[in-house]
């Protein structure tokens, strides 16, 4: 789906090796996740994640639990530059919390919908510039998925296997083709990978 502005959606994510963005222990489940974010691979990557974008797209869940990270990050001028360049963009940039249940938004420079996802990036591709960033909200990034909206993924894959917890990639997605754009293994394993949509 292009239109008139351009605008791409991406949208960025770690991985275990089967899959899950979260453990079995539910939501804050990280821990096959964690050892693996802060590597030199990891860091770059997350530099070109947010590179381009100009919106945020977050769930409110990743939207509450980041309100309580990054902006004391964007503050330190001890924290790597990455993660301060990261933080710093994440506080200032347009951010929407997409939420059923919150009456207030959690950041500055944030709002509220309380929409689908497909439609809320209709809208916001319809208007700006730069790209729409789907910010490692799996509750967000499945919905477009299924509707096929998404341009390009930033995956993390973390060389553990956890046997439970939630999975991205669910059945009866669309059958979609993507093309590897740019790959980099670190070494504790991870592997941080770029695929664009093969439209």
């Amino acid at each position: 789906m292009t239109d008139s502005t351009g605008r791409k959606v991406t949208a960025n994510l770690a991985l275990t090796l089967d899959g899950r963005y979260i453990g079995p222990g539910g939501p804050g489940d990280f821990g096959a996740i964690a050892p693996y974010v802060a590597t030199e691979v990891a860091r770059d990557h997350l530099t070109r994640i947010w590179e381009g974008a100009t919106t945020a797209l977050l769930g409110r869940v990743n939207a509450e639990g980041f309100l309580g990270y990054w902006p004391s990050v964007a503050e330190d001028e001890n924290a790597d530059p990455r993660d301060r360049g990261y933080a710093k963009w994440l506080v200032g940039t347009e951010k929407v919390v997409l939420s059923t249940t919150l009456t207030e938004a959690p950041w500055e420079r944030a709002r509220l919908v309380n929409a689908p996802a497909a439609d809320v990036v209709a809208d916001l591709k319809s208007a700006g510039e730069g790209d729409i960033l789907v910010n490692s909200s799996a509750s967000v990034i499945k919905p477009l998925l299924a509707a096929d909206l998404l341009d390009r993924l930033y995956l993390l894959v973390c060389p553990e296997i956890v046997g439970g917890g939630g999975r991205l990639f669910d059945d009866g997605l669309p059958a979609t083709r993507w093309t590897l754009t740019r790959l980099e293994t670190g070494d504790l394993g991870e592997i941080a990978m770029v695929y664009d949509r093969v439209r």
